[in-house]
């Protein structure tokens, strides 16, 4: 009979020291980290010793430090190769819950490309409980082990929970927006920088617990690297393939999505400087989204082909399309005046020829899309030469 930790024994605070931060791109040597999932991910995993993904690779200024894992998680979560856009102006577009059918999946494909066991727990899927979530929490961080959480502090986008306090009524760790005045954690922060935030459950949509390494020993092997990469080079595929999902359009379907909502004079027809915000926002996010995906995309796709010498060629072929995806948002980028959410910028993207131009962009890096998921296909037909 499994043994059960009474209330009493359960320390009223813990909380995990020397868990690496995460937050969006500050600039410096560091590439940048801006999805949510695949950041905290990496954390946790090199606060677990595992540094895991790909070998580095030749980058363009010798400074310039590339995380591996961070590349490698994009890549095997499908973030990397996905879109969505659903109707109307929706902040919430990019989250990596509705690249695909399955809003779990990336989560699961991520715990085990990593070698991990693991739960996902999602509200609206029958885990909605409290309890629940409180004591799978406290027993990750009794266990050492970081929890990843959609939620707790700002938007529904994952942070890292590395401690808890009065008993779990209380959540501290790190937030991608907890440094931002409108997102503020409601308790404060640590002296050693992380959040406190209480009344966490409302505020949360998800937890994703990073279990024990796969295998008896105590650290397990890596998983096979060869059905790691082919198992997420035909999720890619699908990615791309399915054109709605979740109540949004995907993968191609999605691009045509964004440059048809582009194209609609009326919705920017205004002066209103809120309204035409929100666009932008939404608009942007986009932007920025396919910019370091498809970027992180082709070094994941580099790295495979190394390690797959039947997948090389096409799998370089597809990298590079990812990267002239990647050159494309930089373009879209330009069209409005550079990178930024000024208030020039956002008229600028009102202008209707400016907005035109930037369809055009948007339909050539369609394409490329297109383009990387024909060689990955081509790819995955050489590989079936050489069985794992």
């Amino acid at each position: 009979m499994p043994s059960v930790t009474p209330p009493s024994a359960i320390p009223e605070r813990v909380l995990l020291t020397g868990v690496p931060p995460v937050h969006f791109f500050q600039g410096g040597p560091r590439c940048p980290e801006d999805i949510t999932f695949p950041s905290c991910m990496r954390a946790a995993l090199e606060y677990l010793g595992d540094n895991l993904g790909c070998r580095h690779l030749p980058t363009v200024s010798p400074g310039w430090g590339l995380n591996c894992a961070y590349a490698y998680l994009m890549g095997v979560t499908g973030y990397a190769f996905g879109l969505a856009w659903r109707e109307g102006w929706d902040p919430g577009n990019n989250d990596i819950r509705w690249i695909g059918d399955d809003p779990a999946a990336p989560f699961r494909r991520a715990l085990a490309a990593a070698g991990y066991g693991g739960e996902v727990l999602l509200k609206g899927q029958g885990q909605d409980d409290e309890a629940l979530y409180r004591a799978k929490i406290i027993a990750s961080l009794q266990a050492g082990r970081p929890a990843i959480a959609v939620g707790v502090v700002g938007p529904p986008e994952c942070c890292l929970v590395t401690g808890y306090d009065q008993g779990g009524d209380l959540l501290m760790g790190r937030s991608f927006f907890q440094e931002m005045p409108e997102h503020a954690p409601n308790q404060g922060v640590e002296p050693t920088g992380e959040f406190r935030q209480g009344d966490w459950f409302a505020q949360t949509e998800g937890l994703i617990l990073l279990g024990d390494r796969s295998a008896s020993s105590a650290r397990g092997p890596i998983p096979n690297r060869h059905q790691v990469y082919r198992r997420a080079l035909a999720d890619a595929v699908a990615l791309i393939r399915t054109p709605d999902a979740n109540g949004r359009h995907t993968g191609l379907a999605a691009y045509d999505a964004w440059a048809e909502h582009l194209l609609r004079d009326a919705e920017f027809a205004t002066e209103e400087l809120l309204a035409l915000n929100e666009r932008f926002m939404v608009h942007d996010f986009a932007v920025s989204a396919v910019a370091e995906a498809r970027w992180y995309g082709s070094l994941f796709l580099s790295q495979a082909a190394n390690d797959e010498p039947w997948m090389g060629a096409e799998l370089l072929r597809a990298a590079a399309c990812m990267t002239e995806e990647h050159a494309l948002m930089w373009e879209v980028w330009r069209l409005v005046g550079g990178i930024g959410w000024e208030e020039d910028k956002v008229r600028k993207l009102a202008e209707p020829g400016v907005r035109r131009a930037i369809v055009e962009v948007i339909r050539a890096s369609r394409e490329r899309c297109a383009q990387m998921a024909a060689h990955i296909e081509a790819a995955l037909v050489h590989a079936e030469r050489d069985p794992v």
